[in-house]
């Protein structure tokens, strides 16, 4: 199989000349992984790296477009540091995306930062829930048309302990081999889910296909033992960032914590390459129009 990942040995947070091979990769559903690109934490925040500064009642941390913290335990002072410190992240983390990818750079839509400073409850979940199988993201109740979800992730662990996923086959593979599968789209099935607020907006058949890919995949337990693979663990003090609606992934147990991330979305005809998007094979492969 064709690595799925590509190492880059960027050391700062921009890049001083857009490189089309990267774009290219990124937009076929492979990983850009900058080993050499750390978060630098203030000395001030390293006490922040401990789980004791999650609300337990909340999932993760996490900061707002207008830069209110949400999910954070302790007084005033604590708040503000984690804001501060999840907001540095975010700058430096656009940055990246806006000189990596500047055709994106007016196309975005940025989505709450979060931190997530322990691996989160360890209750039982149900098999789709589970995301140490392999998947592509899509989303039950929130439709989204064909909307990319580019995600850029950090490791801040303390003690050097890596974040470990398997990356998989690449999204058109996946597609040809769960789509003859998935079950037919209704219309007024969607319709209902609407009218009982199960789903936030109407679900297109895209957004129908893509759950039965998320689901099939993660259902189907001889594909997540059988399917190409590979086993890579990012280091402490490393960036990734992916499609992750078009990587195929999965996340290690016990490999949650100190992580922080930023998603950001993006219309897919705002791509370098439209034809490239999940929307655009999906499309192909079923022969009619999808959104």
């Amino acid at each position: 199989m064709e690595s799925q990942i590509i190492e880059i040995g960027l050391t700062e947070w921009q890049v001083d000349n857009p490189n089309q091979e990267w774009i290219t990769a990124l937009e076929a559903g492979k990983v850009l992984y900058f080993p050499q690109l750390a978060f630098q934490l203030l000395e001030s925040e390293r006490k922040l790296l401990d789980p004791a500064v999650r609300d337990p009642k909340s999932r993760n941390i996490s900061l707002d477009a207008r830069g209110h913290i949400k999910g954070a335990a302790g007084g005033t002072e604590q708040q503000l540091a984690l804001a501060a410190m999840v907001g540095r992240f975010r700058e430096q983390a656009l940055a990246l995306v806006h000189t990596l990818l500047p055709k994106y750079r007016d196309a975005l839509r940025i989505a709450p930062t979060s931190y997530r400073p322990m691996q989160v409850e360890t209750r039982a979940q149900s098999w789709r829930a589970d995301d140490r199988r392999m998947h592509v993201d899509a989303f039950p109740s929130r439709p989204n048309y064909g909307e990319r979800i580019l995600r850029v992730f950090t490791n801040v662990n303390p003690d050097g302990v890596p974040r470990v996923w398997r990356v998989g086959e690449p999204f058109e593979t996946v597609a040809r081999r769960f789509l003859p599968r998935a079950k037919p789209y209704v219309r007024w099935q969607a319709s209902v889910l609407k009218a009982l607020h199960v789903t936030k907006s109407f679900r297109s058949e895209y957004d129908h296909l893509m759950l039965q890919l998320h689901d099939g995949m993660k259902g189907d337990m001889q594909y997540q033992q059988d399917a190409q693979q590979v086993t890579m663990p990012f280091a402490a003090g490393s960036v990734w960032i992916c499609f992750s609606d078009q990587a195929s992934h999965a996340v290690m147990s016990g490999q949650c914590q100190y992580m922080m991330e930023q998603t950001l979305h993006l219309a897919p005809e705002q791509q370098y390459d439209p034809q490239a998007s999940p929307l655009a094979i999906l499309t192909r492969l079923v022969g009619h129009p999808l959104v």
